[in-house]
């Protein structure tokens, strides 16, 4: 944790108590702040919230309940542990319902303060990282998304074009569909053309990805609360479900979401009604489910990361996006797509590509599929010269020899039990990548001599 996250306001106008608290936490690793009334409080949180406040709830120019109100408000990331010698219940209650982290009364025992201030330091950590993340995935979601008019052109492979006609064929209908693949191979842009051509395209498809969120925050997410539901709960939230009312709710890897989570969320689809956390009202439930997990199915029931029974409700229509290296006939109008949309968005010429700049693309294996070519084709547009596109302006793994790319999938292919040729050749192989085809600083990496490597190669047929 950073020493700015280690800053703590200390908010009382008992000089002794300022005093026995700056010292306490000073030693124990904080950066502790006094302010003997709530002005000069509210002024340093103006400057530079700190992560956590104490504040006493009697204060000579405020009251404290309300400074409570105004600093959750104002900085609602910061945490605030209510500590006083006024230790009513009613006071404990109040304070907690307006978002207080916690109650603590006078005089405390040390340890119980230093463990409070360590856990809300957590959860300010964890609000965060959970705000940094929705932001990332909003980022990512804008970059990936490719509009249904975009989608034509780009499917040339017989699979993929099988998964066109069943599109056409259930989009209309209410069924719902759970999609497969590894990431980056389009499960949300295949998500977005269902919904566009459904009966609920009107509104706008509400989209939640459940592994960008901690375990216990998604059933808040995904539910909707009500104010004073849980700790930090200062306004009732809606929840996705409740927007995605009369649309289609797409819940990406759907195997990362808790599994009692996982059975509320089956009974929401079997009965069509659900309740909002800490709400006593039962409100109806009216959308399309579009699901998608890039984990084999086999492997996340068995793991018990998918429940069998919400699997066979989602699984009226799977779709199963094969990875791009099996569908290379794809690459040519992918590029071609990914080419003009980054030339028009940097205000330049549509660049060409190189015959052998070419060939690497077709030749590379693509680990991380469509999204891993659009970024390469973003990479070698901001760096193409001349409006042209050679080899040097490919990202540095697409460059590699061929023989070089082999690794992973020679390694995955088998059985997992290799014997000592073939764990001779792929250290050899790795080593190669590693060094990006440099013989003398792959063979100092296998701890041989250059003659020794290049005879080994030749053995194994490894070309470059």
């Amino acid at each position: 944790m950073t020493a700015e996250n280690r800053r703590i306001l200390i908010i009382d106008d008992e000089r002794p108590i300022l005093l026995t608290l700056e010292a306490l936490l000073g030693r124990h690793g904080y950066q502790p702040e006094t302010a003997a009334t709530a002005s000069y409080g509210l002024r340093v949180l103006q400057n530079n919230p700190p992560a956590v406040v104490l504040l006493d709830l009697q204060l000579p120019d405020a009251d404290g309940l309300q400074m409570l109100d105004q600093i959750k408000q104002e900085h609602p990331e910061t945490q605030v542990i209510i500590l006083t010698a006024h230790d009513s219940l009613s006071n404990a209650i109040e304070s907690i319902k307006r978002g207080a982290y916690h109650f603590i009364s006078k005089p405390y025992a040390p340890e119980e303060l230093l463990s409070l201030i360590e856990k809300a330091l957590e959860k300010q950590s964890l609000l965060r990282e959970t705000e940094q993340l929705r932001e990332k995935t909003q980022q990512l979601e804008k970059r990936l998304e490719i509009a249904e008019t975009r989608l034509a052109p780009v499917v040339k492979s017989k699979a993929m074009q099988e998964i066109q006609e069943l599109i056409e064929a259930m989009a209309p209908s209410e069924a719902n569909v759970l999609i497969t693949g590894e990431s980056g191979v389009g499960k949300e842009v295949i998500a977005n053309v269902i919904h566009s051509r459904s009966r609920r395209a009107a509104k706008p498809m509400v989209k939640l990805n459940c592994a960008a969120f901690p375990q216990a925050m998604i059933e808040g997410e995904l539910f909707g609360y009500v104010k004073g539901a849980f700790t930090g709960a200062m306004n009732d939230f809606a929840g996705m479900i409740a927007a995605a009312s009369g649309s289609t709710l797409f819940l990406d890897e759907i195997s990362e979401m808790p599994p009692d989570l996982q059975t509320r969320f089956l009974r929401v689809l079997q009965e069509r009604e659900y309740r909002p956390l800490g709400s006593t009202r039962t409100l109806k439930a009216d959308f399309r489910v579009v699901a998608a997990t890039n984990r084999p199915i086999a492997s996340a029931l068995a793991e018990n990361r998918l429940r069998a029974d919400l699997y066979y409700r989602l699984n009226t229509f799977q779709i199963e996006i094969p990875p791009l290296r099996e569908r290379k006939e794809d690459i040519p109008p992918l590029v071609a797509t990914f080419l003009k949309r980054f030339a028009q968005e940097l205000g330049k010429s549509e660049p060409e590509i190189a015959p052998e700049a070419f060939q690497k693309l077709l030749d590379y294996s693509w680990p991380g599929n469509v999204r891993e070519l659009q970024n390469a084709m973003e990479y070698a547009v901001v760096l193409a010269r001349q409006n042209k596109i050679g080899v040097k302006e490919l990202p540095a793994e697409v460059q590699l020899p061929a023989a070089l790319q082999q690794t992973e999938r020679h390694n995955n292919g088998g059985t997992g039990v290799q014997n000592l040729d073939d764990m001779e050749r792929n250290a050899i192989i790795q080593a190669l990548a590693q060094c990006h085809g440099n013989k003398k600083k792959a063979a100092q990496v296998l701890g041989i001599q250059r003659p020794t490597l290049y005879n080994k190669m030749k053995r194994y047929a490894i070309e470059l």
